[in-house]
């Protein structure tokens, strides 16, 4: 199934699957992103501003080391079975991470959360992009893309608003607890939609016989 967009422009569905996930993870993690470094300073003890360039170098040279090597392990499996269960690990993750920053109050159980937070987003990196790229429109790839990050945009800058209004208003935790949730929704609506990226064979379609050798753990 397709629908227009603008002009006569179609998205397919695993496109628009993947941009409504997108949306609610970067809405989620948008509620974050503008008071973290006000969190720290005012809510941990000991922690600096200096405290908050070190969480930040944390979180990027983490995701950065663990990217690469979770890159070429799924460049090296054929179909997008791993790849699926990569990212919605990383969803999961991410999502209890948030809920971690409630809990947390010396500055190095902010580093290990850091850690966390950067394994997370190193699983749903290239895991997303791998199944979306996959996916693109043939000759709407510019479209596609665009489509994404406008969404995603829009969703990053109005959950920013609210979360500093929010922060302001109720306190922190209810901006972790709403980047929880909404990080948790984009795990459910990308992991109730398997066969959007497995499509069932037709049913006059003969299946292989199952393996039932014992398989290595990964495999």
């Amino acid at each position: 199934m397709k629908f227009k967009i603008l002009s006569g422009l179609r998205v397919n569905k695993v496109v628009r699957y993947f941009i409504i996930s997108d949306l609610f993870f970067v809405a989620g993690w948008g509620f974050i992103n503008p008071i973290l470094a006000i969190f720290i300073v005012d809510e941990i003890a000991g922690a600096t501003v200096e405290t908050v360039g070190i969480a930040a170098a944390v979180y990027w040279i983490l995701k950065a080391i663990f990217q690469m090597p979770i890159g070429v392990y799924l460049d090296k499996n054929e179909g997008e079975k791993d790849d699926f269960y990569t990212l919605v690990l990383g969803l999961v993750l991410a999502s209890i991470t948030a809920l971690f920053f409630i809990f947390i109050d010396k500055v190095w159980q902010l580093f290990v959360l850091q850690a966390f937070h950067a394994l997370a987003f190193a699983l749903y990196t290239p895991a997303w992009n791998s199944i979306f790229t996959r996916h693109l429109d043939k000759n709407h790839y510019a479209f596609d893309w665009s489509l994404d990050s406008t969404i995603v945009a829009l969703a990053a800058g109005v959950s920013g608003a609210l979360g500093g209004w929010a922060a302001q208003t109720f306190g922190f935790d209810i901006i972790f607890i709403c980047a929880s949730v909404l990080t948790m929704v984009a795990a459910i609506v990308t992991f109730l939609s398997p066969e959007i990226v497995f499509p069932k064979p037709p049913s006059n379609q003969t299946l292989p016989p199952r393996d039932h050798r014992p398989h290595l753990f990964g495999s």
